[in-house]
């Protein structure tokens, strides 16, 4: 559970830190574009990341709909 809580908060924090290290890029070396390396790392661990909650998204909703129908089929 906190390993997907932690999923979320990066899927905010990521986007977030890689905007701070743009604008360093640009106010650095704007000629040269080493921000796409950090770029590219970031964007690998947010897809995983975002993988991560959707499976437990899905999880949730599956376990909601079997309650659902187990809980008709009760009345």
């Amino acid at each position: 559970m906190m390993d997907t809580l932690r999923a979320a908060k990066f899927l905010v924090k990521a986007p977030l830190i890689l905007a701070f290290l743009l604008v360093i890029n640009l106010l650095t070396s704007p000629g040269h574009w080493w921000v796409q390396w950090p770029a590219l790392g970031l964007g690998i661990a947010w897809l995983l990341s975002l993988f991560r909650v959707l499976r437990a998204v899905v999880l949730a909703g599956g376990l909601a709909a079997l309650a659902a129908i187990l809980m008709r089929r009760r009345a």
